[in-house]
């Protein structure tokens, strides 16, 4: 929720202190899990470079650890036990196939960059590697690793007044030692409803309320040795200002899209888990800059052909429909998507018709924000347990989207409270293969 300021203390109109600016969302609360107010992530997001590229990044989390076997590094010449029961399909780029359950992303495959020999990864059920690139115990002490989107709030900021510049819809971001200041926006729940004005309340009267505020804080702002309330004004109004243009809001209200556009994603009143990838396009159009969302449940140690079987088409048609929506609208050369999970799965099959964790080898799906698609990047072995040609760091799938966004990955580096520099990643390259 966004609370602009103070402490509860009740008006004559019911409305507390607390209440007073309360009009927006955030975490589906008052602050963040952290504690950060809207205001406070506006405030720190302004003291960024004014100079921003415009390229952004949309992060999909296949929570739970998704097969790479049996979705974009098929084995179908290895024995029963470890190619398991789905064939693989052709895509328009020769030589490049993928599960025979995703036949419009197969109709994509100049659009697509897979990657099969991802490596440096850990055995650590959280979204914090797909996130910061680090393993969740790094840097624990010090706060942890920030999110790739929480790097990119800080050293660029927004570059439209009106929104955030990253947004999570899932509630997997990590704003790790930088902060709660440049955190997430997470607007669900109750925030989520509250991002446009209450009825009885009119712009006008929120403006005079802003004012009344600002008059009771003044002694408090010029005796305040924290910072905290440093150029207090202008974020509040960026805040309200984020409200009263409702583009936020907009952006999040997908039912408001032409009904053959959510019809392409695959979006339908018995599932909308697939909105997340119409409410993404939207954010991204709108101006925020990086987007993260988690889809689906993929921890399949049993039942996985009959768990994939039913996602694999869904999310087949939300992947196939963002990126062409993304493409038609011109938008596809500026937005990096990048989807994966936290791990592989195991190359044999278990006794229960599962596969179990496996990190020493897992596929990452790439598209758009001008990379070169069209192409396999690695390989592993003829059982897929391991990389074999062409092993990619996850450090150089970040490296490669700092790159994209106009960060350098080799000489960037932030301070964590102990103030030593820490660089965004321990291998700076990126993919030459995608950007070289």
């Amino acid at each position: 929720m966004l609370t602009l300021l103070g402490k509860p203390q009740r008006y004559c109109d019911g409305i507390t202190r607390r209440s007073f600016l309360r009009i927006g969302a955030l975490a589906g609360g008052a602050l963040t899990a952290s504690g950060a107010t809207l205001a406070d992530i506006l405030r720190a997001e302004a003291l960024a470079p004014a100079n921003r590229p415009k390229k952004s990044l949309i992060n999909i989390f296949l929570a739970g650890g998704p097969s790479h076997l049996d979705m974009f590094d098929l084995k179908p010449a290895a024995p029963t036990e470890i190619r398991g029961e789905f064939q693989p399909i052709r895509t328009n780029v020769s030589g490049m196939e993928i599960c025979g359950l995703m036949p419009k992303l197969a109709e994509l495959g100049d659009k697509l960059a897979i990657l099969r020999s991802l490596t440096g990864i850990r055995d650590e059920h959280s979204s914090f590697q797909t996130e910061t690139g680090w393993s969740e115990n790094d840097l624990r002490s010090a706060g942890g690793r920030p999110s790739l989107g929480a790097v990119l709030s800080k050293v660029q900021g927004a570059t439209n007044g009106s929104v955030p510049s990253f947004v999570d819809l899932s509630g997997h971001t990590h704003h790790g030692f930088l902060g709660p200041m440049w955190g997430a926006f997470r607007p669900d729940g109750e925030g989520r409803s509250n991002l446009t004005l209450r009825q009885e309340i009119t712009v006008d009267r929120l403006q005079n309320r802003a004012h009344l505020l600002g008059d009771l804080d003044r002694a408090r702002r010029e005796m305040d040795n924290s910072r905290m309330m440093e150029a207090m004004d202008s974020f509040n109004q960026r805040a309200m200002g984020v409200i009263t243009s409702s583009q936020l809001a907009v952006a999040l209200d997908t039912g408001k899209e032409d009904p053959r556009i959510r019809e392409s994603y695959g979006i339908n009143r018995d599932d909308g888990e697939n909105e997340r990838f119409l409410m993404a396009r939207r954010l991204i159009e709108t101006g925020v800059r990086a987007v993260s969302f988690s889809w689906g449940g993929w921890d399949t140690h049993s039942d996985n052909f009959k768990s994939l079987a039913r996602m694999l088409p869904k999310l087949d048609l939300g992947l196939s429909g963002l990126i062409r929506d993304l493409d038609q609208r011109g938008m596809l050369a500026d937005t990096a998507i990048v989807m994966w999970g936290e791990f592989g799965r195991t190359p044999r099959i278990n006794s229960t018709a599962g596969r179990d964790h496996w990190s020493r080898a897992s596929s990452a799906l790439l598209a758009g924000g001008g990379m070169r698609t069209g192409q396999v990047i690695g390989s592993t072995n003829r059982y897929g347990e391991a990389p074999q040609d062409r092993p990619v760091h996850l450090h150089e799938v970040f490296a490669t989207f700092y790159h994209l966004l106009g960060i350098d990955p080799k000489n960037t580096t932030l301070r964590d409270p102990n103030g030593r520099p820490q660089y965004l990643v321990e291998h700076p390259e990126p993919i030459r293969e995608l950007v070289g």
